[in-house]
């Protein structure tokens, strides 16, 4: 298809007349139309299509149209039908009162060039940049982000489960693009075993009928490795994405065959963040948060929340589930900063935030890192007259730690934490710590003298001033506004299917993450320019009835 870029067509005059008769007080799309714009041209996806060949349906208009189908939480065939028959429709997208529309496939295609070219984050920048210039949006205010679960568009299965379905795709991958040389191959027992879902069989009752028959399957997905990756095979045989999965998942899930074949320990697994799940979706993951079980992934979305201005989503990341919401905030500070829409203060929960994360946010961006921070641990911090890291005081200019008992550390040695982090590790003299008095206060150790394992200066007192910080009157009402962020999620789960993945695979669960973040917007400057208010926190009849203190 071929694109030569146009101007945005005025609205035709049938159209208008029409559509303000049918909606004399107006509507979201007309207000929309009349007061924001159309947000996109066709130069701005000119890149996606060549200059010869059957003419594109006009770019503008299949982005306008994918944010409003999101806003709607409609399908394809719904949007296009929605094209097709909808005066409100018609009119924000400028188009005749006859016009018939385009196949719903169209969405689809639409969709996949924005991914495949890496455009697909100009769908909600775009907006992004008009609410800035129309004053809605600033930078160096206030933003406050959170994640939340994501649900993969595949079942769970079971470990036997997962095993029989990665051979049976695998085996359909096959017979699809070499039907003659797997029928070769194949004994005619898999035909009954494997030529549908094993969901469909009945499973073993007891634990050593299903150990036979995961032994079974897995001498099975060996064999059919072993003659797929055989000289005489054809080579792209073994560069197809069902074949990598199935050795991968025979990998995660048995040890290599000698005499028998048998399934690994819980001991010898994988772990977590490499496991795959369904051969269908091999980014998904499962993941637990307290009593949350799901596989999938995890979106994090941050927001504006200045005063007097409408609460826009100014960033969206979609991870992997078993991603730690730390490992996602340098992330989004560098996104924000390539937005030009770095905050002054980013207000966020615990798990967005450490020691390091808290210096590096103000030396790199700029940012106040607004979040709570853990104590102290340790059996010392939580005894009544235990001596724990606030009772030493150090030197850091000398590089010496004193006790409560006033005595000064033996050895200071920098080194790397687990994950590679610099640490300072500090230790007393044992023939001094075990004639102190105050012992017994201090460590438990029975021969051993008192150690310390500290952060470097910088971060230990980022992390102190933190502690500190969190006491105070006004950063619990600093820290209030971040609870607003829970209906922004509350908004995009229940009415836009935040939690629910559309399509397979991380990259296409990214796209509807973003597209619905626009598609929020939209839904909340509309809301914003019609005057309608917040929402208030629901609360039971019973709350409501709660003295005020104070």
């Amino acid at each position: 298809m071929s694109l030569q870029p146009q101007a945005v067509p005025p609205i035709p005059e049938e159209t208008a007349r029409v559509a303000r008769a049918a909606f004399p007080k107006g509507n979201r799309y007309i207000r929309m139309r009349d007061e924001l714009g159309v947000f996109f041209s066709d130069q701005d996806f000119a890149q996606l299509y060549p200059n010869c060949g059957h003419a594109a349906q006009t770019p503008w208009r299949l982005a306008l149209i994918t944010v409003m189908q999101f806003a709607e939480n409609l399908s394809d065939r719904q949007a296009a039908d929605a094209v097709h028959a909808r005066i409100d429709w018609k009119y924000a997208l400028s188009l005749e009162l006859t016009d018939i529309g385009f196949d719903f496939s169209v969405l689809s295609e639409f969709r996949d060039r924005l991914r495949t070219s890496g455009t697909e984050q100009q769908l909600l920048e775009m907006l992004l940049q008009q609410f800035q210039q129309k004053g809605l949006l600033k930078a160096h205010g206030r933003q406050r982000t959170d994640s939340t679960h994501v649900i993969a568009r595949v079942r769970d299965l079971t470990r036997l489960e997962l095993i029989g379905e990665t051979l049976r795709h695998t085996l359909n991958a096959i017979a699809q693009v070499e039907p003659e040389w797997l029928q070769a191959q194949v004994p005619d027992e898999w035909y009954d075993r494997y030529g549908s879902r094993l969901e469909e069989s009945q499973f073993p009752k007891t634990p050593p009928e299903w150990d036979a028959l995961a032994s079974r399957m897995g001498a099975d997905g060996f064999h059919l490795l072993d003659t797929i990756y055989a000289d005489h095979v054809p080579a792209h045989l073994k560069n197809l994405v069902a074949v990598e999965t199935l050795r991968q998942v025979w990998l995660q899930q048995f040890y290599a065959p000698t005499s028998s074949v048998q399934l690994r320990t819980a001991k010898d697994s994988p772990p977590g963040a490499l496991r795959i799940r369904s051969p269908q979706d091999t980014e998904a993951r499962y993941s637990t948060k307290r009593s949350t079980e799901w596989t999938g992934y995890k979106v994090h979305l941050s927001e504006s929340c200045d005063e007097s201005l409408p609460r826009l989503i100014t960033h969206v990341e979609t991870t992997e589930a078993t991603t730690a919401d730390q490992e996602a905030t340098p992330r989004i500070h560098q996104a924000l900063k390539d937005k030009e829409l770095l905050p002054e203060q980013h207000i966020v929960d615990q798990g967005y935030t450490s020691a390091h994360l808290l210096l590096a946010s103000q030396q790199n961006f700029g940012i106040d890192l607004l979040s709570p921070v853990a104590l102290t641990s340790g059996w010392q911090a939580k005894a009544k007259d235990g001596f724990d890291l606030s009772h030493f005081e150090i030197d850091w200019k000398r590089k010496v730690v004193r006790c409560p008992n006033h005595k000064r550390s033996h050895l200071w040695t920098p080194g790397k934490d687990y994950y590679g982090k610099p640490i300072i590790h500090i230790e007393f003299k044992r023939s001094v710590c075990l004639k102190c008095p105050l012992r017994s206060q201090c460590t438990r150790a029975k021969d051993q003298a008192r150690t310390l394992t500290i952060k470097i200066q910088e971060e230990y007192q980022a992390l102190e001033a933190a502690r500190v910080r969190q006491t105070t009157k006004e950063f619990k009402q600093q820290y209030a506004i971040r609870a607003g962020v829970e209906g922004t999620i509350s908004q995009g789960v229940r009415s836009l299917g935040l939690r629910q993945c559309r399509y397979i695979g991380l990259s296409k669960a990214h796209f509807q993450h973003l597209v619905t973040a626009a598609a929020m917007n939209l839904v909340r400057v509309i809301a914003w320019l019609e005057g309608t208010p917040l929402a208030r926190t629901r609360q039971s009849h019973l709350a409501r009835l709660a003295p005020v203190i104070g």
